[in-house]
């Protein structure tokens, strides 16, 4: 067991199990059910690119976070698993878990079994729906890839937002171009490449923002590039933290024959990310 943060697993009363990638407004519905002192029981087998670290699933539900090795518990059947529960929380009163949960060796059991087998209290919760939709990780990904970031931020009821190292650029925008900011990202999933209107965060500040994500017309290299709209004066170093959020998806990448027409496109992308933002305050 993954201890994220100190916690007093005898202090614990209700626990919501599930992966919890992105905490998007279905998993918010769990939450909602869990009492003062509940926590997030993570279990994720997928190994992927996610759409949010445990760190950020503490921060956005203020709720302590506890991660299961899946690899630990595959070959446990349900009545063991929750036999495992009750002796790591031994003051445990109730489960809560989505309508679609499953558990034991081969996902045998159901959501409706663990009161069954366990005793244990269980709250299980509907799927949630916007417009008929069933709200999935699964699915915010994929209007991810498809750069349609309205409709995925309306799932995650925030915006998306990944965070990256700061690293040292071409050298090229603050030369020829339009000085930016270089990502490194490894633990995120990624929207698809092109132009976005975003806003980037560093030192608690927040800043409107022009992003890349794609190969660079430049050098071919693959980028994370952003350009800050606003004036800022704070001096950054390398391996930063910066956070990149993302409102709304401007255009496709393209190849451009020179820098002449890349630093017009650039200029076009400026306006048009100036006027999305206009109005917009960070989620």
């Amino acid at each position: 067991m993954n201890i994220f943060t100190t916690i007093v697993k005898d202090k614990v009363k209700s626990l919501a199990i599930g992966s919890f990638d992105g905490i998007h407004l279905g998993h918010k519905k769990l939450i909602d059910c869990l009492d003062k002192q509940g926590i997030l029981l993570i279990i994720d087998k997928f190994k992927g690119k996610k759409l949010c670290t445990n760190q950020d699933k503490f921060l956005l539900t203020k709720k302590e976070v506890l991660e299961l090795d899946f690899e630990n518990i595959k070959t446990l059947d349900g009545k063991e698993f929750l036999q495992f529960l009750k002796k790591e929380f031994k003051n445990l009163e109730y489960i809560v878990v989505g309508y679609d949960f499953s558990f034991g060796r081969n996902r045998a059991y159901k959501a409706k079994d663990i009161e069954i087998l366990s005793g244990i209290k269980t709250i299980i919760v509907d799927e949630f729906s916007i417009n008929e939709i069933g709200v999935h990780t699964s699915l915010i990904k994929e209007y991810l890839k498809q750069g349609n970031i309205k409709k995925a931020n309306s799932f995650l009821g925030r915006n998306y937002n990944i965070k990256g190292r700061l690293i040292k650029g071409q050298g090229l925008g603050s030369k020829e171009l339009f000085a930016t900011l270089n990502l490194e990202c490894e633990d995120y999933f990624l929207p698809k490449d092109g132009v976005y209107a975003t806003f980037t965060k560093f030192k608690n500040q927040s800043y409107k923002s022009v992003s890349f994500i794609g190969i660079r017309s430049s050098d071919n290299n693959f980028a994370i590039e952003s350009h800050i709209l606003e004036k800022f004066d704070d001096k950054l170093n390398l391996c930063e933290i910066l956070e990149l959020e993302f409102v709304d998806y401007i255009r496709e990448n393209q190849k451009f024959e020179n820098l002449n027409k890349l630093k017009n496109q650039i200029s076009k992308d400026i306006q048009k990310a100036k006027e999305i933002l206009k109005d917009k305050n960070e989620r």
